[in-house]
């Protein structure tokens, strides 16, 4: 009997593009944080959809009409899905989670180990708390891990960045 699981190192995103014209100029830390999410993602992550196209993925981040689209191509960039997720249940979270990055970054400047690590704590809660939300939205569509889909919430973030 043949095996019908699609090997594990297709079931992933190997190509990855954000909507750079939704997002204005970033500092110089929300960029880094911005470029670390997507060389981690790309690095490992795993991704797969529910209805049993096997992948390798080309995924394209964007916000339109208040809604995270995530447009999902094959390699050889041709359409195979878009999904649609609402953006308010996370407004509440992004809010908090750029106020703690903020706090981090400057705290990293200026204040002890202790109370560094206490911020990062709290941004990491954060974090997670968005990546849980992102795939109980995504659940039944899409599968993520934990992993990809807090590299996924730190990009979301970055795609409401406003000028």
């Amino acid at each position: 009997m043949a095996d019908t699981e699609p090997p594990a190192d297709r079931q992933r995103i190997v190509s990855f593009t954000l909507d750079e014209q939704s997002v204005a100029r970033r500092s110089p830390e929300v960029e880094h944080e911005r470029a670390v999410a997507i060389f981690d993602l790309l690095e490992s992550n795993h991704f797969a959809l529910a209805d049993g196209d096997q992948g390798p993925y080309h995924l394209h981040l964007s916000i339109q009409d208040n809604r995270l689209v995530l447009q999902i191509n094959d390699t050889k960039d041709q359409p195979i899905t878009r999904h649609l997720v609402p953006v308010t249940p996370y407004r509440r979270l992004i809010k908090d989670y750029f106020t703690v990055c903020e706090s981090y970054f400057e705290a990293i400047k200026r204040s002890s180990p202790s109370k560094i690590e206490a911020i990062d704590f709290g941004r990491r809660a954060l974090h997670d708390e968005g990546a849980e939300k992102l795939c109980d939205q995504l659940a039944g569509k899409i599968e993520i891990d934990k992993e990809t889909a807090r590299r996924l919430f730190t990009l979301i973030c970055v795609l409401h960045i406003r000028g």
